[in-house]
């Protein structure tokens, strides 16, 4: 993957590499808590060229470095529910829709890649506006609070994510990973599923699957 230019547009910080010919898809990359614009880079690096790509700042400052996707509420640290992870997807799809346009992409149908926090964004994006989802990598994540009552419409069901998880996770246990798949699959999604025996990244053998699982339409 060539350096990916970094970019400002209307408050927002970015990294951004277009796509080899157009129009290519967009797939946005969500970076977790803490993290920032150049967190997730790595974890793209093999993907086809065919994708426009886009790393985003999130847009709250994180008092213990980086940046956050939600102002924590007193007594909701770790539950993460839609209601507080709303005004960031919100805030994320104003602006995709403000600069896309400009470089020749559409925002209709979205490719997402999250990790950790950056999953719930994604899961919490996927909820609500589900026919802007193409494809969803959900990685050392957990589905927001609530997502099980909100996908009880099926909204998600045909649409194809791909999970992954390490056993040895201390930030984000396994079984919220695995609890994430068991709603998903009951509301309709088909979930490529990878555990590996790693901690809070993702191992070689999942990041190889989904990058399978992107290299296919």
């Amino acid at each position: 993957m060539t350096e990916p230019e970094l970019l400002v547009h209307k408050g927002w910080t970015f990294r951004f590499r277009p796509a080899r010919k157009k129009p290519g898809r967009l797939l946005v990359l969500i970076h977790g808590w803490t993290g920032d614009e150049n967190s997730m880079w790595v974890l793209a690096h093999n993907l086809s060229a065919d994708f426009a790509v886009l790393a985003p700042r999130a847009p709250y400052i994180e008092s213990k470095g980086g940046y956050t996707w939600r102002e924590i509420q007193p007594g909701s640290w770790g539950l993460a529910p839609i209601t507080e992870m709303r005004p960031a997807v919100e805030k994320l799809l104003a602006f995709l829709d403000d600069w896309a346009p400009t470089v020749g992409l559409g925002t209709s149908q979205l490719d997402l890649m999250g990790f950790s926090q950056g999953t719930v964004v994604a899961y919490t994006l996927a909820i609500l506006y589900p026919q802007r989802v193409h494809k969803l990598a959900g990685l050392s994540g957990f589905l927001p609070e609530g997502a099980e009552r909100a996908l009880a419409a099926r909204q998600l069901a045909g649409k194809s994510f791909f999970v992954a998880h390490g056993r040895q996770d201390d930030m984000v246990p396994v079984e919220s990973a695995r609890r994430s798949v068991n709603i998903l699959e009951a509301s309709g999604v088909k979930v490529e599923y990878c555990e590996s025996d790693g901690g809070h990244k993702v191992s070689r053998d999942c990041l190889q699957g989904m990058e399978k699982y992107f290299g296919r339409n």
